[in-house]
């Protein structure tokens, strides 16, 4: 059976390196967004986190976690399948945290279908305005706070490159994340602000057990890899952290693997 989530509370232990930035991480009530925000509080940054309203007993206990690193920590809760939510969300988190340096798009919908024929247009749209839009719109309305030494992280796939066929249009909107952070790159780059995309393999999160996957495909899921087991979130945080750090600096337009070895197309 695979391993249980580390939700990264016990094992990460920060150096200061965001020492005074400010960051908003979508999906950040759980997962890798959840990882990734406890990281950057550790570094020094403080976070806001924008989730699910549904999922507010998560959200307020990475609340509690980024206030216990010392850091301010702001909720925004809401639907990113909302034009007006995303733009009132980076307004709520630029305002609680008095500014914006990191922007982490990370939330996404996944639902696995045996068929194509299984996928109907309600799953489409949740699928591509959870994916893609929200990114679009969210980059957006934060572009006019980033300043020079700003930086986007966007949270793509392994799926970007060797697609599962049980999840297609997840695979696709993943593919189109990969080719946004790369043209979106070349506009700010020039700028001063740098994007990037992370893109995971078989990473363990609630994605994966809440129709994510198939259930007879849990069992195994992340044994193809060629440490032989799935990704626990916090070993991806460093990763995240690395991104929005000065460390990166010469570092746009990149997409970087966390697989565990699984090749990735």
């Amino acid at each position: 059976m695979t391993p249980r989530p580390d939700h990264g509370e016990q094992s990460y232990v920060g150096s200061g390196r965001l020492a005074g930035r400010k960051a908003l991480v979508t999906g950040g009530d759980s997962g890798i967004g959840r990882a990734a925000a406890i990281a950057y509080a550790r570094e020094g940054a403080d976070v806001a986190i924008g989730y699910l309203p549904a999922e507010e007993e998560d959200a307020r206990a990475v609340i509690d976690l980024i206030r216990a690193a010392g850091r301010k920590a702001v909720p925004v809760p809401g639907d990113i399948r909302s034009e007006a939510f995303c733009r009132k969300m980076v307004s709520d988190a630029v305002a609680g945290l008095g500014g914006l340096d990191i922007l982490v798009n990370n939330a996404g919908y996944q639902q696995a279908r045996d068929s194509i024929l299984d996928i109907t247009t309600e799953q489409l749209d949740a699928t591509f305005k959870t994916n893609v839009y929200a990114l679009v719109w969210i980059i957006q309305a934060a572009l006019p706070h980033l300043r020079p030494g700003a930086t986007i992280i966007n949270t793509a796939s392994i799926n970007a490159y060797d697609p599962g066929e049980d999840i297609i249009d997840y695979a696709a909107t993943k593919a189109a994340i990969a080719s946004l952070t790369k043209s979106l790159s070349k506009q700010l780059t020039p700028k001063g602000i740098r994007v990037n995309a992370i893109a995971p393999g078989p990473y363990w999160t609630p994605l994966q057990v809440s129709g994510g996957q198939k259930p007879e495909k849990l069992p195994k899921f992340g044994a193809d890899s060629l440490t032989g087991r799935p990704g626990q979130q916090a070993e991806i945080a460093p990763l995240y952290v690395l991104l929005a750090s000065s460390e990166s600096s010469f570092t746009s337009g990149d997409i970087f693997g966390s697989t565990g070895g699984k090749p990735q197309g």
